[in-house]
């Protein structure tokens, strides 16, 4: 009998337990989405980079920059520029490229291409309606890179 009572006491009490944890609200965590999920992922990314590079191509200030390429290197240059946006907006991607240092030593990359670039990635940020907050995330990410790729 003894152990009987025990037993249900222990039962009630596992079940009293149960059913607080299962009818207490407990706060969602709030954790913001990725820089990456909220651009949009891959595709959108994709559409901004194939944007942008088009704008940067069709600019005779950059044109020492990309004549010479065959249609496949500007294949590969645009898989690069999607794969890094990808992985530091904290998508999936992996980035295979070379440092930033290493792929632009050599090109002279003035302050005023630098700023014209710039001046291409906002208008493309502008052109898919990227939100401020986002496009100023990008943009620091961009800047980042700068003293890498801006030789004089």
């Amino acid at each position: 009998m003894r152990q009987k009572y025990l037993w249900t006491t222990i039962c009630l009490g596992l079940s009293t337990i149960t059913l607080t944890l299962l009818l207490t609200e407990v706060p969602a965590v709030s954790q913001e989405k990725s820089l990456y999920a909220r651009l949009g992922g891959y595709d959108a990314i994709a559409a901004v980079t194939d944007d942008f590079l088009g704008k940067l191509i069709k600019d005779p200030q950059f044109s020492r920059f990309f004549s010479g390429f065959s249609t496949d290197s500007l294949r590969r240059i645009r898989q690069l520029i999607v794969d890094q946006l990808c992985a530091a907006t904290g998508g999936p991607c992996f980035y295979t490229g070379r440092d930033m240092k290493a792929a632009h030593t050599g090109l002279a990359i003035t302050e005023k291409d630098w700023e014209a670039t710039a001046n291409h990635l906002v208008a493309t940020l502008n052109k898919f309606n990227v939100p401020e907050k986002e496009k100023n995330e990008v943009l620091a990410i961009i800047s980042s890179l700068k003293r890498d790729i801006v030789e004089r």
